[in-house]
């Protein structure tokens, strides 16, 4: 399959000016596997490029953490390791969606920002575990 490269935001609608415009963006998405098993770690997820904005941050953790003890992951940023997805169980199999809208940090503003997933496990023993994240934006949506 052919992949296809571009740059900028895509619009689309007929009528592109006045009261009754119909011209909207397109929501992108980058996924990456991350690695929930054995000690701590990072997954550098997405680099949401400039003047996006995230609409929701997604893990789907497809085989459970076998940590001793508790095992989370967060969705964030280098500044603020939550901003996205708040302290989620790894310990278990499930689909999560963050509620970034009503986080102050859906604009990504003017430079590219990385999302960031943090694996944290209390005993760091864990041999199993399986995880996805994803992080859906619209790019060239800037809200500032």
């Amino acid at each position: 399959m052919a992949t296809t490269h571009f740059s900028g935001p895509i619009k689309a609608g007929t009528i592109r000016e006045g009261a009754n415009v119909n011209t909207g963006y397109t929501l992108m998405s980058q996924s990456a596997v991350i690695d929930i098993t054995g000690a701590n770690a990072t997954t550098t997820v997405a680099t949401v490029p400039a003047n996006s904005q995230i609409v929701s941050c997604v893990l789907s953790i497809t085989t459970a953490n076998d940590d001793t003890n508790a095992a989370t992951v967060t969705i964030g940023t280098s500044a603020d390791a939550d901003a996205f997805l708040t302290s989620t169980n790894a310990k278990a199999a499930a689909v999560t969606f963050s509620d970034v809208m009503t986080s102050v940090a859906t604009d990504v503003g003017t430079a590219d920002l990385d999302v960031i997933a943090t694996f944290t496990a209390t005993d760091g023993d864990g041999a199993n575990g399986a995880a996805t994240a994803t992080v859906l934006y619209v790019q060239g949506n800037n809200l500032a």
